[in-house]
């Protein structure tokens, strides 16, 4: 062999080997980010702790049954395609709420004499909807003299059923108020009652304007996260978020950051690709891209819940090598979030000026 083949040989070598460096070196730099080995033996080490410790119990949170898929009343002051956050905790605390003359359309329903718990119970509709909005029954305690739903083995001088005026599926219309009649009326007859029905029109008339308020006093804000290099793992995207707070919710590829308050809707949601979450090998999965929500009226402005919004989106784009984004994948720079914080405390006013207040118990339920 004489000494340009070798030389040619060994050139050709080298050139075979620095490719081969050079494709393994870029398929390591775009595989999706991985969690950090620490981290996760660490959160094993606690989930075998806590199983040891209370029969291994996981918190889940689960979602909201007030929300209505294929809502036509959604008007956020920024982002409109993505999705409210839906994983909430189920309220264990006391009960928040009940019938109000501001959102519902209320029947009293005068007795003879006392009734039962238990008969009311039995006496219930089947289903609590007229249409698309919720139906509640409340008695007057004898006992407490308090509105409450009925419980066995008290006992009512009163009743009251009301219906919901408006909710993001839009106003209470008048085939919706006569299903509402209908399952009052039966409630009535079954507990020798005598109903009183508001007129129909005022009260449909009332739903439209309680609903065109709504409508111009929603906001449901949403930032896009994009990853500028390597995509990531489902795992780091957890990773990443549990650190801030986030916790899982029950549908996967989607994390909640809760309230100071158990029971709550949560501040914040996050949500990624669900396939990629459900995938065979999530550590293959590449995801490029991941929001973050707001449902601005279901939470109290006292949480400060879109500071907390600004400063997730800051450090997840810090620490994961991302940048934050509208949806059409426009920079979001500090002069437009400072101008959305601007309009959400006016917004923030305008419902507490109308007794809706952001996180109330009748903004959760007018703004679901």
């Amino acid at each position: 062999m004489s000494n340009l083949t070798l030389a040619l040989a060994i050139l050709g070598g080298l050139v075979l080997a620095a490719v081969v460096a050079y494709n393994t070196l870029m398929s390591r730099r775009n595989a999706p980010r991985q969690p950090d080995a620490v981290d996760v033996a660490l959160a094993e080490t606690e989930r075998a702790l806590a199983a040891g410790g209370d029969g291994g119990v996981e918190p889940m949170l689960h979602a909201d049954p007030s929300q209505v898929a294929g809502s036509d009343r959604h008007e956020p002051l920024f982002d409109p395609d993505l999705p409210a956050p839906s994983g909430v905790p189920v309220p264990t605390g006391e009960r928040r709420g009940g019938l109000d003359p501001l959102i519902d359309v209320i029947a009293p329903i005068s007795l003879e004499g006392l009734a039962s718990g238990d008969a009311a119970l039995a006496a219930m509709p089947s289903t609590r909807r007229a249409g698309s909005k919720p139906v509640a029954i409340e008695g007057l305690n004898d006992l407490t003299s308090q509105w409450e739903l009925p419980a066995p083995g008290q006992r009512y001088r009163a009743f009251q059923v009301g219906v919901q005026l408006a909710n993001r599926t839009g106003a209470l219309n008048e085939i919706e108020y006569s299903e509402f009649v209908v399952k009052a009326q039966a409630f009535a007859d079954a507990v020798n009652g005598a109903p009183e029905f508001p007129e129909m029109l005022d009260e449909v008339a009332r739903a439209r304007e309680l609903d065109q308020f709504a409508s111009a006093h929603d906001a449901q804000l949403g930032f896009v996260l994009r990853a500028l290099h390597a995509a990531w793992s489902p795992g780091y995207v957890q990773q990443n978020a549990a650190r801030l707070g986030f916790v899982a919710g029950i549908i996967p590829g989607r994390m909640v950051l809760p309230t100071s308050e158990a029971g709550l809707p949560p501040i914040l949601g996050l949500t990624f690709d669900t396939q990629a979450a459900l995938a065979d090998d999530p550590a293959q999965s590449a995801i490029r891209e991941l929001s973050l929500s707001l449902d601005v009226p279901q939470v109290d402005r006292d949480e400060a819940p879109f500071g907390r919004m600004r400063e997730t989106a800051a450090a997840l784009a810090r620490e994961m090598d991302g940048v934050v984004t509208d949806s059409d994948g426009q920079l979001l720079r500090d002069e437009t979030m400072d101008v959305i914080g601007t309009d959400l405390e006016q917004l923030y006013d305008t419902l507490d000026a109308r007794d809706l207040a952001a996180g109330s118990p009748l903004a959760r339920r007018l703004f679901s």
